[in-house]
C-alpha cells in the first residue's frame, strides 16, 4: 500500500510546536498498516521537522532558545532582503531537516512513549505550513 496526503498545519508562532496528532490524523489509512514508514516532509525552507521529547514543556522553550544561540539574527548574513528572521531560519531548517520518517507497527507510529513529532516555525511570521505525508506499508489483507 502507497498513500499520499498533502495537509495545511495552522500558522504557529515561532518555535517548536507538536504536531503528532495532525498528522495521525490526517492518514487514516494508518490504522491498516501491520508493519510499514510514515515520512512526512515539510514544504518550505524556514520550517523544519523533528521528533523530541513531548511531556515537558520547557523542552520547545530549551530547543529554541538552543537553536538561536547557535544560528544568531545578527550575524552579517547576505540575504538579508526577507527580514532579520528570514536567514536565521533557512539555516536552521537545514540543520533540523526538511523530513522524517517513522516506523509504523500494527496500525500505530513506532514513537517511543515520551517522543513526539515537532514542527519547527524558524520565521516570527511564518504562516501556514503544508506537510507532504506518505504511508508505505502492508496490511493484513496484502499478505
Amino acid at each position: 500500500m502507497w498513500v499520499q496526503h498533502r495537509i495545511q498545519l495552522p500558522a504557529y508562532p515561532r518555535g517548536f510546536h507538536i504536531i503528532t496528532e495532525h498528522v495521525v490524523s490526517a492518514v487514516q489509512e494508518l490504522r491498516e498498516v501491520r508493519v510499514g514508514l510514515l515520512h512526512v516532509f515539510v514544504m518550505h525552507t524556514s520550517a523544519s521537522l523533528t521528533i523530541n521529547e513531548n511531556a515537558d514543556p520547557d523542552v520547545p522553550l530549551d530547543m529554541e532558545s538552543s537553536l538561536n544561540a547557535i544560528v544568531p539574527e545578527n550575524f552579517p548574513y547576505r540575504h538579508t532582503c526577507e527580514g532579520p528572521d528570514d536567514m536565521p531560519a533557512h539555516v536552521k531548517a537545514s540543520m533540523m531537516g526538511s523530513s522524517i520518517t517513522v516506523p509504523v507497527s500494527d496500525g500505530r507510529l513506532c514513537l517511543g512513549t515520551w517522543q513526539g513529532i515537532y514542527l519547527c516555525e524558524h520565521r516570527n511570521h511564518g504562516g501556514n505550513r503544508t506537510l507532504i505525508l506518505t504511508l508505505q506499508g502492508t496490511s493484513d489483507s496484502q499478505h
